[in-house]
């Protein structure tokens, strides 16, 4: 479980530096579970790695545990309070007042109060906990008994090395369903806004324990995308069937557009379409050869694919052309205020960009 430190793949690569020092021994971790984020002058200019619309509240989540908040449109910034200062790596609301962020040491956290208090509903140690024991239970009934036995194995390694496996992506439907993936292939669901959780290891088509790096739903159906061109799809959004791979490099992004195809973005600005129903997507050509981190829908029906260079480029049909010039900045995030203006989250902190920059290059 070594090749954490050897990942290519880019958020986590985004997360490691931050999170490093915390990781380097189980107490070290534990301390990070333990210890609240900690307030910090001028945090709009930390590393950040996500960015999600709270009602017409901004909500920006990134390294230590840092959640910051914007009732303006993302001019102003204050600080959240957050129970861990472990690095986060993705946030999503359902509603104005609730939701989920993810992060390092298999972190999950819960907010009912559009992010002004956030609370720890679930852990590595925990995680790996609930893995154990669903390989264990589901050991006897398996039709691939060797498979079984080595899931078994690799959660017993699970809980020996402790909460040092991030979760990378997560995707609620509502209020009550949700799931959350992450590095080695880890994903548990829940049914009840995360008052509990179980492992949903056994119901996804990995048996590499690739690297998941991204979730969402397209209609009815969901979909995974993570490291090696991996893809797969859950159509009662239970188990999930791996799909064929138009592309070898590792996914780091998944957006829907208007038209309900998905957008799937990865390494070196390779970009590709799922139209509904399909099993193979499509690829786009390549814009520029810069890894794509982030997608974002805006509410006039566009979606916007955010680059590693700081571009952000339209998906049109057939091909992806530049939405505004590149901002210079490395990028790992992106929503869209409610005043139609774009909000940046990245290594150097959280920018805006006024309504008038936001179109596209035809």
């Amino acid at each position: 479980m070594n090749r954490l430190r050897q990942l290519s793949g880019l958020l986590l690569a985004l997360a490691l530096p931050i999170a490093a020092p915390c990781l380097a021994d189980a107490k070290a971790v534990g301390d990070v579970l333990e210890s609240p984020a900690m307030r910090i002058l001028n945090a709009e200019r930390a590393v950040f790695t996500d960015l999600a619309r709270a009602g017409e509240r901004l909500v920006a989540a990134g390294e230590r545990g840092l959640v910051l908040l914007s009732d303006d449109n993302g001019q102003h910034w204050r600080q959240a309070s957050v129970p861990v200062s472990v690095g986060l790596t993705a946030v999503q609301f359902v509603d104005a007042r609730t939701g989920w962020a993810v992060g390092h040491a298999g972190v999950v956290l819960a907010t009912t109060d559009a992010g002004e208090t956030w609370t720890l509903q679930l852990d590595g140690r925990r995680a790996a906990r609930l893995e154990l024991e669903a390989a264990r239970r589901e050991l006897p009934l398996a039709t691939d008994a060797e498979a079984a036995e080595a899931r078994v194995q690799v959660a017993e390694r699970l809980v020996e090395e402790g909460a040092d496996k991030p979760f990378l992506a997560l995707d609620f439907s509502d209020a009550r369903q949700g799931l959350v993936v992450g590095a080695y292939g880890l994903a548990f669901r829940t049914g009840d806004g995360g008052a509990t959780w179980q492992s949903a290891v056994g119901a996804i088509d990995n048996p590499m324990g690739l690297h998941l790096y991204a979730v969402a739903r397209q209609g009815r159906d969901w979909l995974l995308a993570g490291e090696q061109g991996y893809l797969a799809r859950s159509r009662d959004g239970q188990r999930f069937e791996a799909l064929q791979s138009p592309y070898e490099g590792t996914f780091f992004t998944l957006a829907s557009r208007a038209d309900g195809s998905l957008l799937i973005g990865g390494l070196k600005g390779h970009a590709f379409v799922l139209a509904p129903g399909a099993d193979l997507a499509e690829a786009l050509p390549v814009a520029a050869p810069v890894s794509f981190s982030d997608a974002v829908r805006l509410a006039d029906g566009r979606t916007l694919l955010v680059n590693q260079a700081g571009g952000l480029f339209a998906s049109l049909p057939g091909r992806l052309v530049p939405a505004l010039p590149p901002t210079g900045k490395p990028l790992s995030g992106a929503v869209q205020a409610a005043d139609g203006s774009l909000v940046l989250a990245g290594f150097t902190g959280l920018s805006r960009l006024p309504l008038p920059a936001v179109s596209p290059s035809e």
